[in-house]
C-alpha cells in the first residue's frame, strides 16, 4: 500500500538473500539470541508466547481485507463528521462477509479524537456493532508513517486522476510527531479507544502503527529529515500506553522492510516493533515463495503470525497464489483493498511516477467492484473455500 517509490517497490518484492522456509525451521531449532533493545521499555508487560498462541486458537484463522469505504480517500473522510457513513460501511462489510471475510483492517486517526472524542468513540461503537453484525472482527490501526505528512480536518481534496492513494495521511503528522503539548492528546487517544473496547470479543486486536520506519518517499520533498528518529522515540511509548489499557486483545505492529531473522540486522524500529507485539505481523506483496521465506524468518518467534497486508497481482501476490501458502502455515492473512473507489488502489505504485490514463486491466489491489461482485471470480471462491474450512 504504501510503497510508490520504484526503490522501495524493488526492495519489498525482491529480498536481496531470500530465505527458504526451512531456514526459517532450522533457526527455530537452534539456540535464539534473545538481545531486545533496551528502549522497547513496554516489554516487561508484553503477552507471554503461550497467552498470544491461545488467544489465536481461539479466533479461527483471520482472513480479511484492509478496509475503507469507497466513498472515503483517507481515514478522515471515514470517520469524521459529515463524512461519516454508516450505510456504505453496513453495505460493503455485508459484501466482505458473502465473499469470506471474517476481519478488516481499519485505519484511525489522532486528530479524530482531538477533533470531538466523544463523537469519535460513538462512531466506532456503531462501527463494531455493524461490523458483528456481519460476524467480521476488526484490526485497528492507531498511527501511520505512509503518505501525506500533512494531514487536515475537514473536507479532503478530490483524488489525483490515474493516481494510487493520492489522499492517504500520516498520523501523527510531521507538525505533531515531536510536539510535547500534544504529546497528552496521543497518549488520550490511544488509551481512550483502546479502554473502549479492552473487553469486547468483537474486536481482533490493534496495530499500534503501520510501517513507523517508513519514509513516505511520494512527499520526500515535504517530509521530516528526522522522521525515523522522532518515530523510534515515540513508538515504545504508544506500546507503553497501549499497554496501560489493559485490554484482551493483542498488540501489534508489522516489519515490512528488511531482513528479519537476525536482530543484528534489523533497524532500532523493527527490534522495537518484534519485542513488543503479542502477535506478529509482517507485509509482504511478494510472489508465494518470497512470502513463504518471510514466514520462516518470523516463525522462530513462537508466536501467532499475522501477515496484514499483501496482494499486488502483477507483482505475483495474488489471492490464489498467497492465501493457500499462508492457511498451511495457519498464518492470518489481509489483502489490501476491500471495494474500489476513492483511493484508487486498482493503480499500481509507479503511478507516482506517471499516472495513468485508464485503469489497468489487472487491478494492483481491491477485491471487489463498486457493485460489490468479485473483480475476479476465483478470488472470491477461494477465499469462501479457505476460510469455511476453519470456520469456528
Amino acid at each position: 500500500m504504501c510503497s510508490t517509490y520504484r526503490q522501495f517497490v524493488y526492495r519489498r518484492t525482491v529480498l536481496k538473500l531470500p530465505l527458504l522456509l526451512a531456514a526459517g525451521t532450522a533457526l527455530a531449532s537452534s539456540p535464539r539470541a534473545s538481545a531486545e533493545p533496551p528502549r522497547a521499555s513496554a516489554d516487561s508487560s508484553r503477552w507471554s508466547a503461550d497467552r498470544a498462541n491461545r488467544w489465536y486458537q481461539a479466533q479461527g484463522w483471520p482472513v480479511g481485507a484492509n478496509f475503507i469505504t469507497s466513498t472515503a480517500i483517507n481515514q478522515l473522510e471515514m470517520f469524521q463528521p459529515g463524512t461519516y457513513d454508516p450505510r456504505r460501511i453496513d453495505t460493503e462489510l455485508g459484501w466482505a462477509r458473502l465473499h469470506g471475510l471474517n476481519s478488516v483492517r481499519v485505519f484511525l486517526h489522532d486528530q479524530l479524537w482531538a477533533q470531538d472524542s466523544r463523537g469519535f468513540q460513538s462512531r466506532l461503537a456503531q462501527f463494531v456493532n455493524i461490523a458483528s453484525r456481519h460476524r467480521i472482527k476488526p484490526l485497528f490501526v492507531l498511527f501511520d508513517s505512509c503518505w501525506d505528512p500533512f494531514p487536515k480536518l475537514g473536507q479532503q481534496h478530490a483524488p489525483t486522476p490515474g493516481v494510487h492513494n493520492s489522499g492517504w495521511v500520516q498520523g501523527p503528522g510531521a507538525e505533531r510527531i515531536d510536539d510535547k503539548r500534544y504529546t497528552r492528546t496521543l497518549q488520550d487517544y490511544v488509551t481512550g479507544v483502546m479502554t473502549q473496547f479492552r473487553n469486547d470479543d468483537r474486536v481482533l486486536g490493534w496495530d499500534v502503527w503501520n510501517e513507523p520506519d517508513n519514509p513516505a518517499p511520494q512527499y520526500r520533498s515535504v517530509e521530516r529529515g528526522d522522521k525515523l528518529e522522532r518515530v523510534a522515540d515515540l513508538l515504545p511509548q504508544v506500546f507503553t500506553w497501549a499497554r496501560a489499557a489493559d485490554a484482551r486483545q493483542p498488540l501489534t505492529s508489522g516489519v515490512w522492510d528488511g531482513e528479519w531473522a537476525d536482530p543484528g540486522s534489523r533497524t532500532t524500529i523493527q527490534n522495537i516493533q518484534l519485542a513488543n507485539s503479542d502477535v506478529i505481523s509482517f507485509h509482504s506483496y511478494a510472489g508465494p515463495s518470497t512470502f513463504e521465506s518471510r514466514i520462516g524468518e518470523l516463525t522462530p518467534h513462537g508466536r501467532p503470525i499475522l501477515c496484514t497486508e499483501y496482494m499486488a497481482r502483477p507483482k505475483g501476490s495474488t489471492i490464489e497464489s498467497i492465501l493457500p501458502v499462508a492457511k498451511r502455515h495457519n498464518v492470518g492473512a489481509i489483502n489490501w483493498g476491500l471495494v474500489a473507489g476513492k483511493t484508487q488502489t486498482y493503480f499500481p505504485w509507479d503511478s507516482w511516477n506517471h499516472p495513468y490514463s485508464s485503469v489497468p486491466k489487472v487491478w494492483f489491489h481491491d477485491l471487489l467492484r463498486p457493485d460489490g461482485t468479485a473483480f475476479q471470480g476465483i478470488e472470491s471462491q477461494t477465499i469462501r473455500t479457505l476460510s469455511a474450512s476453519t470456520a469456528g
